[in-house]
């Protein structure tokens, strides 16, 4: 397949406090999407800033850094055709009031911030936050 792809998913602390790793994983599964790798693990200040690098000078990083390192989260990497654009599909708007019935944040978040998930948003993005959270897979 010329279009398979991988790509980056974080399952944010605010839906793991919920318990909704397995509702997420479940709708990505049952798009046809594979999972390559899947960890829990918390993060602290100096790996959220690697990871938000594009983000670390703007003035709403900081909660944003406070938030993503309040509690485990985990991170995983999908793999399929279109696996980027899919998953970013399924995941609804960033704000969580606003994302459409249905997606991913549109039933699971009623917040920006804690908005249950984050999805690599290109392939440069994908292969440079896969190298971050997975560095044997690059």
């Amino acid at each position: 397949m010329s279009d398979l792809q991988r790509t980056l998913v974080l399952i944010k602390p605010d839906a793991v406090r919920r318990g909704l790793i397995g509702a997420i994983l479940g709708r990505y599964e049952t798009k046809g999407l594979s999972t390559v790798a899947l960890e829990q693990r918390w993060i602290d200040a100096a790996a959220a800033d690697r990871h938000y690098a594009d983000h670390v000078q703007k003035v709403w990083y900081p909660p944003l850094r406070d938030y993503i390192t309040s509690g485990p989260l985990v991170a995983v990497v999908l793999e399929g055709p279109g696996a980027i654009e899919a998953v970013r599909t399924m995941n609804g708007a960033t704000d969580g009031v606003v994302a459409a019935p249905g997606s991913v944040r549109g039933d699971y978040s009623l917040s920006n911030r804690e908005n249950a998930v984050h999805a690599s948003d290109s392939a440069e993005s994908a292969a440079r936050e896969i190298g971050l959270w997975f560095p044997g897979l690059s």
